[in-house]
């Protein structure tokens, strides 16, 4: 099906809808973009790069489309299954801001109504069964995630260790896209204390007599 195709086939009502459900929404959704106006203004958009006979173009614009339809209907869908499943005991909330997919959604649209430090939790709670690791420092202003990686079992190999790393990063990236640069520190590595100064005890007045 091509976007175009998908686009129209979104745009268009649905049998079996309520006549009267978007007049009775029609004054609280006056500022939420219409499906049926959005289609006719991606076909507008592609018409027009059709007639500039860009085909390179023309078939970029289409590809693009049907790829944010394909991640978004994606999103969708798994936003159903989780709320049509069993969920755990935070409800379906809670199973919706545990899902990347949902999540990377939602970040997108600065929708998450999570700060970046649950996130972050949340992306370490998912891989923390394989890989554990732990949130040593955040720097919010430059965006630098420091972390401390966990014993997970494994034989302690480099590429093990780089492939647990990768798996944590790429939690992280999904959960919390702000966190622009991730540094790791060894297991127990914490910063060493200040070197307190002993000296000898002053000499008493009887000593010094």
């Amino acid at each position: 099906m091509s976007a175009r195709a998908t686009t129209a086939q979104a745009a268009a009502p649905q049998a079996g809808a309520p006549r009267g459900a978007a007049s009775r929404g029609a004054a609280a959704s006056a500022a939420v973009p219409n499906a049926e106006a959005t289609g006719r203004r991606v076909e507008e958009v592609l018409d027009r790069l059709a007639r500039r006979d860009d085909r390179e173009a023309s078939a970029a614009a289409e590809e693009l489309v049907r790829v944010l339809m394909d991640f978004y209907g994606a999103g969708l869908a798994r936003i159903m299954h989780l709320l049509g499943g069993g969920t755990d005991d935070g409800g379906p909330r809670s199973a919706l801001l545990g899902d990347d997919l949902v999540t990377s959604l939602l970040v997108l649209h600065d929708l998450h109504p999570e700060d970046t430090a649950a996130r972050i939790g949340r992306a370490l709670d998912s891989v923390r069964r394989q890989h554990p690791a732990e949130v040593a420092e955040f720097d919010a202003d430059t965006g630098t995630l420091r972390l401390r990686s966990g014993d997970s079992g494994g034989c302690g190999c480099p590429s093990t260790s780089r492939q647990a790393q990768q798996a944590v990063e790429a939690a992280v990236s999904c959960f919390a896209p702000e966190v622009t640069s991730m540094q790791w520190e060894a297991a127990g590595e914490r910063p060493e204390p200040a070197l307190l100064q002993i000296s000898r005890r002053p000499p008493t007045a009887a000593t010094a007599s």
